[in-house]
């Protein structure tokens, strides 16, 4: 398998996971004109996807979703949760998936993993192929125990690391918007990000990308000093930007 993003963060996101016979769109929070260039970027046409996972409705995730999927006539896997949100159009083909239940899609086998985070049902995924793995881990405010065993053996892993807390608390966020993203169902902060890598011991991923990094409230430079400790542990790391995502990696 391989793995790109089109942009991580809170203005849109969109990550491509390629299989032999397969290749999923996870979320999609950018309009078409900016969908279709980056997806030719990467070397992909839309008529190639065979499916669009949902995480969750907030629209940085989902806000693309229903407009590419009626035009290219992709189906859209999501939760019932998601879907009652009403942000995917009726007229787009949905197939409903049931958090941390599997399901195969041509040779790859994915796994909606259930995740703590302020929306209906959300859910976050692990993909398998063969004898390997790719876990995508944004969007949720805090690490449980289920999420620590789910995402600690991947191969290949997308971690965000949100927020910096001194920089969110002094920003230019409303208190109220402050409170949620640095709560227990809102968005990693770089040092939660790092106790995720810290607690999983000798199961570190042999590929990490840090993203869903806040343009106000994080910086790359910040990430890559914090994570410096596991560059000598971890064989590839990339920090995911909102304009360029990153390109195409191996897990």
């Amino acid at each position: 398998m391989r793995f790109c993003s089109l942009g991580s963060g809170s203005k849109g996101n969109a990550t491509l996971v390629q299989s032999d016979d397969a290749l999923v769109m996870i979320d999609c929070g950018f309009p078409l004109k900016v969908t279709l260039p980056r997806l030719a970027e990467m070397g992909i046409s839309p008529e190639q996807i065979d499916a669009i996972l949902v995480t969750h409705e907030h629209g940085d995730h989902i806000g693309g979703v229903s407009r590419l999927a009626r035009k290219f006539q992709i189906p859209v896997y999501l939760t019932a949760g998601t879907y009652r949100s009403k942000k995917v159009d009726e007229k787009t083909t949905v197939k409903f998936i049931q958090p941390d239940t599997p399901l195969k899609l041509k040779d790859m086998v994915i796994n909606p993993v259930t995740v703590p985070h302020d929306a209906r049902e959300p859910c976050q995924f692990v993909i398998e192929k063969s004898s390997r793995s790719l876990g995508v881990l944004t969007d949720l405010g805090s690490l449980s125990v289920h999420v620590q065993n789910a995402f600690s053996n991947c191969d290949a892993l997308v971690l965000e690391a949100n927020h910096d807390v001194d920089m969110l608390m002094n920003g230019p966020y409303p208190p109220s918007l402050r409170a949620r993203v640095a709560g227990n169902w809102g968005h990693l902060s770089n040092q939660q990000a790092f106790d995720f890598l810290q607690n999983s011991g000798d199961n570190l991923p042999e590929t990490l990308v840090l993203g869903h990094i806040s343009m106000q409230n994080n910086s790359v430079d910040k990430v890559k000093d914090i994570f410096s400790p596991f560059e000598s542990q971890v064989s590839i790391v990339h920090y995911a930007t909102q304009d360029e995502g990153y390109g195409w990696l191996n897990v």
